[in-house]
């Protein structure tokens, strides 16, 4: 009879011990579901903002190109220009 309450007494230990890692179980779940939802919220964030970026880039980029060709061509007419400039200077000098 001893025995069968001293097993029974274990039992009911052994029950509560498993409640409480359950319970503990189940709070640490909850805690990474919410560390989870955190940081999923987090990478939408840093998505958006790395979008709006790559936009600015694109921008940027489109800009800095359009820049170039307008030199390029300035660069040219100045090329262009400047030997006619000089032959016009050497005639008249000439003269």
């Amino acid at each position: 009879m001893e025995a069968i309450k001293k097993k029974m007494q274990m039992l009911k230990l052994d029950k509560e011990n498993a409640i409480d890692r359950a319970e503990q179980a189940e709070a640490d779940k909850k805690a990474a579901e919410d560390k989870c939802k955190q940081v999923e919220e987090e990478l939408t964030h840093l998505q958006k903002k790395l979008k709006g970026t790559e936009d600015e880039l694109d921008k940027y980029s489109e800009n800095l190109k359009d820049a170039q060709e307008k030199l390029e061509l300035t660069e040219k007419k100045a090329s262009d220009v400047t030997p006619t400039v000089c032959l016009c200077c050497t005639l008249v000098g000439g003269s």
